[in-house]
C-alpha cells in the first residue's frame, strides 16, 4: 500500500475512532484543559489567517473545505456567502460539521466523506485545507496539490507544521515509539522543499508562506499556493 493511503487509513482511523469527542469538545466552546486552550486559540487564530488570503465576499465563489473537521471553517466559508463543499476522511466529524451548521447556510453546503482529491467533487475557485495535510510526506503534498491544480481557479491555502528544531526533535522522538492508540504523527515541512516536490510531481505554479501562528503546543504555518 503507497505511503499516502497509509497515513489516509490511520488519519481516518484515529479521527473516526479514537479522538472524534476529544476534537468535539475542542472546536466547541466547552471548557478544556490549559494545553488544549492554547491549541483552540492557535486554531482561531489560524483560521483567520487562512479567510483573509480570500475576499470577504465570496458569492457565487465554490469552495472546497477540504479537512473539515467539526465545521467551523466550513461556517465562516458560508458566512461569506460561498457554495462550500464540505469533505472529510471521517464521517463522525462530517456528522458533528452538519449538525452545527446554522440552518441559514444549509442550502449552500454539501456534506460527504472520503478523500478530498475524488474528482467527482468537481472545480473550485479555491481550496482551503488546515491541518489536514499535516500528515504527510513532502512528496504526498506535492502530489496532492498536483491534483488539485487543474480544478481549482485560484487558490490552495493550506497549513504545515513548520521545520522547527523543537518539531524536528518531536518529530524524531515520535518515530521511536509504536504508534498505538495516538494520533498520527506531524511531519514538518520547509516550504522550499515543498516547492520542489510540488513541481517534480506536475503542480505548476508557486508556494507561498504566509504566517506562522505559535500557541502553546499549537505550531503551524499557513501557506498558498496558486497555479
Amino acid at each position: 500500500m503507497p505511503a499516502y493511503d497509509q497515513t489516509l487509513t490511520r488519519v481516518e482511523d484515529y479521527f473516526d475512532r479514537t479522538a472524534t469527542k476529544t476534537w468535539e469538545r475542542l472546536t466547541s466552546d466547552a471548557p478544556v484543559s490549559k494545553v488544549r486552550a492554547t491549541v483552540r486559540a492557535g486554531r482561531d487564530r489560524m483560521r483567520d489567517i487562512m479567510l483573509a488570503q480570500m475576499p470577504a465576499d465570496l458569492s457565487g465563489k465554490r469552495v472546497l473545505d477540504a479537512g473539515c473537521g467539526a465545521g467551523q471553517m466550513t461556517a465562516e466559508l458560508a458566512a461569506r456567502g460561498a457554495d462550500v463543499v464540505a469533505i472529510d476522511i471521517s464521517p463522525s466529524l462530517v456528522e458533528i460539521a452538519e449538525k452545527r451548521l446554522p440552518d441559514a447556510h444549509r442550502g449552500q453546503v454539501t456534506f460527504t466523506s472520503g478523500d478530498m482529491h475524488n474528482p467527482s467533487l468537481g472545480d473550485f475557485d479555491h481550496v482551503v485545507a488546515m491541518d489536514s495535510l499535516i500528515y504527510y510526506e513532502a512528496q504526498d503534498i506535492g502530489a496532492s496539490l498536483a491534483k488539485f491544480c487543474p480544478r481549482v481557479r485560484g487558490s490552495v491555502i493550506f497549513t504545515v507544521a513548520p521545520r522547527t528544531p523543537f518539531l524536528m526533535t518531536f518529530w524524531g522522538v515520535g518515530k521511536l515509539f509504536p504508534r498505538g492508540d495516538r494520533s498520527p504523527t506531524m511531519i514538518p515541512h520547509a516550504p522550499a522543499r515543498l516547492s520542489k516536490a510540488a513541481a517534480e510531481t506536475g503542480a505548476r505554479g508557486a508556494i507561498r508562506e504566509v504566517e506562522r501562528v505559535t500557541s502553546g503546543f499549537y505550531i503551524s504555518t499557513c501557506l498558498e499556493y496558486r497555479a
